[in-house]
């Protein structure tokens, strides 16, 4: 997504918009306030974001899975979003009042309308990145899910759902020349299928004790895995057109889920692409791991890796420890960049 130049006026609307929404905010907390007063509110706890509503937030006491609270954010606070863990004081009827925001140990954002990255889950342990053999998927979608992660210091796993879709005529393309050089250069490696029920238990496995985030394409089955590993939940689950080959998007809105067996997984809205327009190419590249060992070690330091003498990367990709494909996304996803696509 390229980033958009605005004009002086477009400017002045979007702010005036904005110092009007937080008008209005702070005349809703103040009267939501004023109907909790201090003394109808228990004491300050810690407490975790479940789902975000606009300027209110459903918090979860600690050891209290299900156990919901629909909550007013303060005003002096930033904005807030699924995975936060916050101090909140509850309040009457499951009502409460969030006053402070405590840190991330992670953030997971893509662009919003305007282009300007927003978060949209917090405290992330993994990026699970789903992929299926319909859609087909390609390296190149891949290898930006996979920079994005790298730059949020989210440990990326790849699943390939669906394999009950696979057959003589894609498992070598999917299995051995798409992702064997993922699989070489150390991202842990998935397979599922909620048809078969085959790698279920393994993916169960990594998700125990963490929160992770399914990512993906719409129509890989992202919906459909939340739905059998937390039965019950009956997250809507999308149909993939027939016209288009592509799905449609299905969540509305980013909520966490308790498995089961212990772990919590965010189900976020469907996610075609991680916007990259904020990042540079010596951003990308450190997103290509495999690229580390090598980087800051060419003759010229401003090297762009081109045709430049005494390229480390090249010489690496000459000697086999860069592969072509990783090496021809790389300069997709820059030049891609540098164009403002």
């Amino acid at each position: 997504m390229s980033k958009r130049r605005l004009n002086r006026r477009q400017n002045w609307r979007i702010k005036k918009i904005q110092d009007e929404r937080a008008e209005r905010a702070a005349r809703r907390e103040q009267k939501s306030l004023e109907q909790l007063s201090a003394s109808d509110l228990g004491p300050e706890t810690e407490g975790l974001v479940i789902a975000h509503y606009g300027v209110q937030l459903d918090i979860e006491p600690p050891g209290e899975p299900g156990n919901t609270f629909r909550c007013n954010l303060r005003a002096n606070l930033p904005a807030l979003v699924t995975g936060d863990r916050v101090v909140w004081r509850p309040g009457k009827d499951k009502t409460g009042v969030v006053v402070a925001h405590l840190p991330r140990t992670s953030e997971l954002a893509r662009p919003d309308q305007r282009g300007q990255l927003k978060p949209v889950a917090a405290n992330i342990d993994y990026i699970v990145l789903v992929i299926a053999p319909v859609p087909e998927p390609h390296g190149n979608l891949i290898d930006r899910y996979l920079v994005a992660a790298e730059s949020v210091g989210i440990e990326p796993v790849i699943l390939l759902n669906k394999t009950d879709l696979l057959d003589d005529t894609n498992t070598t393309a999917i299995r051995d020349d798409l992702l064997k050089v993922y699989r070489d250069i150390g991202y842990q490696m998935l397979e599922a299928s909620t048809v078969t029920d085959h790698g279920l238990d393994a993916l169960k496995s990594l998700l125990e004790e963490h929160t992770s985030v399914f990512v993906g394409q719409s129509g890989v089955g992202k919906s459909s895995l939340v739905n059998l590993l937390m039965p019950g939940i009956n997250a809507k689950v999308g149909e993939l057109s027939e016209s288009t080959g592509k799905g449609t998007h299905t969540t509305t809105a980013a909520h966490l889920f308790h498995m089961p067996d212990g772990g919590m997984l965010i189900d976020s809205p469907g996610i075609r692409e991680f916007g990259l327009w904020h990042m540079d190419a010596d951003d990308v590249i450190h997103g290509f791991r495999e690229f580390h060992p090598f980087i800051g070690h060419c003759k010229f330091r401003d090297c762009r890796h081109e045709q430049e003498p005494g390229c480390a990367i090249h010489k690496a990709l000459d000697e086999g420890h860069i592969t072509p494909r990783r090496m021809a996304s790389w300069r997709h996803i820059v030049r891609s960049l540098e164009e403002g696509n």
